[in-house]
């Protein structure tokens, strides 16, 4: 499927529909089946003990595979995460940033369902992997 957006229209998008989150998130490549998207760590994601909290990485899971489906479809901002499973597999290097690397396995006209690794920056073997299901509104 022939890209709909573009890194540079992903970004302001972002920006104009979630300035309140926009600048953890750097959108690092777009690729023929997904995309990379940054966590750009700072210290309120991380929890207790250094490390990146949970949540943080679940944000980067949600906004990647979001990006990932907006890429294909267009500006859809109605879009809604419906589904999401996550694992832990281990601890990020403190003071890593973390890169999720998405792709949609299905997009149909009302469902869509991707993947996401995270890794952290630099590292080879991946911290934590998420499947997402996103319910897409009609189009009018």
């Amino acid at each position: 499927m022939e890209p709909q957006m573009d890194t540079a229209a992903l970004g302001a998008f972002l920006v104009a529909e979630f300035p309140q989150v926009a600048e953890d998130f750097g959108i690092e490549a777009l690729t023929p089946d997904g995309i990379e998207v940054r966590l750009k760590v700072a210290h309120r994601h991380l929890r207790p003990g250094g490390t990146v909290s949970g949540p943080a990485m679940f944000a980067l899971a949600d906004v990647a595979v979001y990006l990932a489906l907006l890429a294909q479809i267009g500006p859809v901002a109605l879009a809604v995460t419906t589904n999401s499973s996550m694992d832990f597999l281990r601890k990020p290097a403190a003071g890593a940033d973390l890169i999720g690397r998405a792709r949609m396995l299905k997009v149909g006209r009302s469902l869509a369902v991707g993947d996401v690794l995270i890794f952290a920056e630099g590292g080879a073997d991946p911290v934590a992997r998420a499947t997402l299901t996103y319910s897409i509104p009609p189009r009018r």
